[in-house]
Parts: C-alpha cells; structure tokens; sequence
C-alpha cells in the first residue's frame, strides 16, 4: 500500500495530529543530527503523531517530533552508551511500556529499519530484533493488527 494511502487511512480511522511545519522539521533535523527519511517526512508533514486505534489507551502511539527522543533516554532515562545504542530512537510506544525503536544507524533503501524494543530485553540486540524494513511497513503492519503487536509471529518465526 502507498505511504499516502497510509496516512490517509490514518487521519480518516485514527487520531492524527495537525501536520509539522516544513520550520519544526527543520529544527528537529539540527537537534537531532539526522534527517527523516521519506516516510518519516511524509507521515509527519501528514500529522505530527498520531495514536491508532484509540485515543485514550492507544495500541500504538507515535510522539509528535518534540517528542521524539533516543531510546536510552525514554526507557532507562540515561543517554549514556551504557543505556543503549545512541541511534534508536523510541517512535512508536505500545501497551505495557514497550516501544517500538527507529534504528538510524543504517539505511535500507534509503529508509531506516524498525526494531522492537522489549523492555525486558533494552538494550541487548539480539532481544530487539528488527520488525520492519521501513516505516511505511511498520505503520501498514500497524493499521492491519486491530491493536495487536503483529509482529511477535515473524519475530518468533525467525528466532
């Protein structure tokens, strides 16, 4: 499915917030120190975040770009190396105070792969394995899951 037909699903069946600017993407590029991808620019020129599903206790909530911070700081409230890679960043939190991790180290195709981020597992690798190629096939996944972590059955599989 097109990344456009993605965000148009989620603004008509979800709670997106108003788009970023063109000026808050920026700022988040300088502050960050890494551009979005095409589907990260898409989505949130689309909507600043958005929550799926429900919008009290959603399954998936993606933080508007002020929000949008490493992994280590939102899990274990420490940005050292000893709290995790310094390039996942937490882009998606799910129920139980697990989160899906945007892994900026690397690129495939131009876009960043997606990880899980277990709480149980942060930061061991090999306990947050990568659930997606993009973002467009995480937020597909997403949208098909009625509300559930889909990707524990790939994950399991593979393990």
């Amino acid at each position: 499915m097109s990344m456009n037909a993605l965000l148009e699903e989620v603004s008509r069946l979800h709670h997106a917030r108003p788009p970023a600017t063109p000026e808050q993407i920026d700022a988040f590029e300088q502050r960050a120190g890494w551009r979005l991808d095409p589907d990260l620019r898409a989505f949130y020129l689309h909507c600043d975040g958005a929550d799926l599903f429900d919008r009290v206790d959603p399954a998936f909530s993606f933080p508007p770009l002020s929000e949008l911070r490493r992994a280590r700081i939102v899990m274990s409230q420490d940005d050292t190396d000893r709290s995790g890679p310094a390039a996942w960043y937490a882009i998606c939190e799910v129920r139980d105070g697990n989160y899906v991790l945007l892994d900026v180290s690397q690129q495939h195709d131009g876009r960043y792969p997606l990880r899980d981020g277990f709480r149980e597992g942060f930061p061991d690798p090999s306990q947050c394995p990568q659930i997606a190629s993009a973002f467009s096939e995480f937020l597909e996944g997403a949208l098909r899951s009625n509300g559930r972590w889909f990707w524990l059955k790939k994950v399991a599989q593979e393990g």
